[in-house]
């Protein structure tokens, strides 16, 4: 009865102090999914040295042996001397399937081409060649043991190619306007259940596929346990369609089941949906199994879920969790993607050894080729792809890669509707939307009415012209340089601190961008 206190004391004082630990990390900032993991877990033994505590799945155990440093630092706070911690998995999942092979602590990124390399290791086991998979007969089924020696299979998984390997959260290209859906996709990556289901939509081409494929990457890598499925909405039709013409027995039954035993499910351009009526209704049994079991769900579309035109219970379920816009890119992003863009090709043109990529671009003229970009990140790239061949072709016949050529390929690529702004023309937009006159705008009236038009106008000029902070200062009642970087200022913050003030200047611009 003695030994049975002690054991239950030592438990008991394992747990206060674990707690503590976990006290001090989210005063530290700790990410909340990462936090949520931490408090799942049961404190089982101290000893003078360290600590012992249980994790309830792999996955858990995991991330948090990737975090021990800064665990183990807020330990030595909490006890007041040096302990190790030691990361277990519970008595109950002790004979649980193998794990995967799994990234090391120590590897924090990883090139696109070890990538491809361990997922076409994975998907020579897991691949099949049709999606929905013969019914398995008596003599088929797994015995208890050979079914815990076996990893988890899943025909609708596929291998990832070479090109979609380097879709990472490593090569996306953050901005304002898309930096809350990079944040949803990866807490979601990391196993966060605060987005479920996670709907991202704006415009084709902003990069919504790049953050999906990015989530499906990474859980390759570090999660390869987790079986993670992408689907464009056509290629899910194209599954139900194909289960409900074939006559073979129990066929539609193996595409159900399929499509149950899936971790993390990842659908995108779900406007392709539409008119889809049979396989929507399989979509939503779907979604509600998953959703229902704990399974998370990432969606994607060109419009909002209200706005694509399904049934009111089908946009209301896609609505049910967290809804995240990408916004059409503006100056700093474009000028941030066409830079990466440049170094990106370079590099690959070297390693590669590819001819006709050794030109060199100066930042004026990748700036330039920001003010002159289109909206479409797809279209960006070819773009700059286009920039750097054609400095390439001139620096080589020693002639220089200048403005006007940058001007004459955006024009080739985007056309006529790639037109420059005047200042006038962005203050008769924003007094019109204000309902202001031009002599206030310009004035030095300071009362709030007049104070937010004319930062958004300064705002939209530095956005939509070529011209400096000084001459933007000149048709603004002579103000000086520091004037207008107070009020582009003024603009970036609010549009950061605030969602109505970012949604209402990104329409504001986008409208003035559509007007003739």
């Amino acid at each position: 009865m003695a030994e049975n206190n002690t054991t239950n004391q030592a438990e008991s004082d394992a747990q206060v102090l674990w707690d503590d630990v976990v006290e001090l990390l989210g005063e530290e900032g700790t990410a909340p999914a990462l936090l949520a993991m931490l408090k799942s877990c049961q404190a089982t033994a101290l000893t003078d040295d360290s600590l012992t505590i249980a994790a309830g799945t792999g996955f858990v155990r995991r991330n948090v042996e990737k975090n021990a440093g800064a665990i183990e630092a807020c330990l030595e706070r909490a006890a007041f001397q040096p302990l190790g911690l030691t990361v277990e998995l519970s008595r109950e999942r002790e004979v649980a399937p193998a794990a995967a092979p799994q990234v090391t602590p120590t590897q924090t990124t990883i090139s696109p081409t070890e990538l491809e390399r361990l997922r076409a290791e994975e998907a020579q086991d897991r691949q099949v060649a049709s999606p929905v998979p013969a019914p398995a007969t008596p003599h088929a089924q797994a015995t208890p043991d050979a079914a815990a020696q076996a990893p988890r299979k899943n025909p609708l998984v596929e291998g990832i190619t070479a090109a979609d390997s380097c879709l990472t959260f490593d090569t996306y290209v953050e901005g304002e306007e898309n930096q809350l859906a990079l944040q949803a996709a990866k807490a979601v990556a990391n196993g966060s259940h605060g987005y479920n289901p996670l709907f991202i939509y704006g415009k084709s081409g902003l990069g919504k596929t790049h953050l999906l494929k990015a989530i499906q990457n990474y859980l390759a890598v570090n999660v390869p346990d987790r079986i993670c499925v992408y689907r464009q909405a056509r290629d899910f039709v194209g599954d139900y369609t194909s289960a409900m013409l074939d006559t073979s027995r129990g066929v539609k039954e193996a595409l159900e089941q399929n499509y149950h035993d899936i971790d993390v499910l990842i659908i995108d351009d779900i406007q392709g949906f539409r008119g889809a009526a049979k396989s929507i209704d399989f979509f939503f049994d779907t979604f509600n199994y998953l959703t229902s079991h704990g399974k998370q769900i990432v969606l994607a579309a060109d419009e909002s879920p209200a706005e694509l035109g399904l049934a009111e219970r089908v946009s209301s379920r896609l609505d049910s969790g967290v809804t995240l816009s990408i916004q059409v890119p503006n100056y700093e992003l474009k000028y941030g993607l066409i830079r990466a863009f440049y170094q990106r090709m370079k590099a690959d043109a070297v390693e590669d050894g590819l001819a006709g990529f050794d030109g060199e671009i100066d930042k004026e003229s990748l700036e330039f080729m920001a003010s002159r970009a289109g909206t479409n990140i797809r279209t960006i790239k070819a773009f700059c792809q286009s920039c750097l061949l054609a400095a390439t072709t001139k620096q080589h016949r020693g002639e220089q890669f200048t403005r006007e050529d940058i001007a004459q390929i955006a024009v080739a690529k985007w056309g006529l509707e790639q037109r420059t702004f005047t200042i006038e023309q962005i203050q008769k937009f924003v007094e019109q939307r204000y309902d202001i006159s031009h002599a206030d705008l310009v004035s030095n009236k300071r009362n709030k009415g007049l104070m937010e038009p004319r930062h958004v106008a300064v705002w939209l000029a530095r956005e939509l012209t070529d011209s400096t902070l000084a001459q933007i200062g000149e048709r603004f009642g002579g103000r000086t340089h520091a004037t207008v970087k107070h009020s582009i200022k003024w603009v970036e913050d609010r549009r950061h601190d605030d969602r109505l003030i970012h949604d209402k200047t990104s329409r504001m611009k986008e409208d003035l961008m559509s007007s003739s």
